[in-house]
């Protein structure tokens, strides 16, 4: 008895038999043989997530936190599938150890008033390695930077 799939436009589905990837399949049905074969699906479309407020120390040591958007976009789903555990999780822990990075290679005044060139290392940044994944950074869209305030003993 063979398992029914249907894979929409936006999507593929990467197959396995006896644990070995055979290929991907859709749009359309894909049948599937229970313990034989196994598959995944991977959509296509283009994904974001929201990255909380981070704090993160300007190289003149202020602090700021900043959130973001990270927006991308599968482009070979055989890699998403074999060259990475969760496609979301790692570019949402890279995204932050990058926005980390580069924000503390400015000084405070620059973090505030350079978005755009914050959103542009990221993008390239991460692109390096998501490229590796299968996957496109599409965008980063910095939606707000605050100082921090330092608490001041007397």
């Amino acid at each position: 008895m063979a398992i029914i799939n249907f894979v929409r436009d936006y999507e593929r589905m990467a197959k396995f038999q006896l644990g070995r990837f055979v290929g991907l399949k859709g749009p359309g049905v894909v049948w599937v043989i229970p313990i034989i074969q196994s598959a995944v699906k991977v959509d296509q479309r283009e994904l974001f997530f929201e990255v909380p407020p981070q704090t993160n120390i300007t190289k003149d040591n202020a602090n700021v936190d900043v959130d973001f958007v990270l927006y991308l976009r599968v482009m070979e789903p055989e890699k998403v599938v074999l060259e990475v555990q969760d496609v979301m999780g790692a570019a949402r822990q890279l995204a932050t150890t990058t926005l980390r990075a580069v924000v503390g290679e400015l000084d405070f005044d620059d973090v505030l008033s350079h978005r755009d060139f914050i959103n542009a290392q990221m993008q390239v940044k991460l692109d390096e390695i998501t490229n590796r994944w299968g996957v496109k950074v599409t965008a980063i869209e910095i939606r707000e930077i605050s100082p921090r305030r330092r608490f001041r003993r007397r």
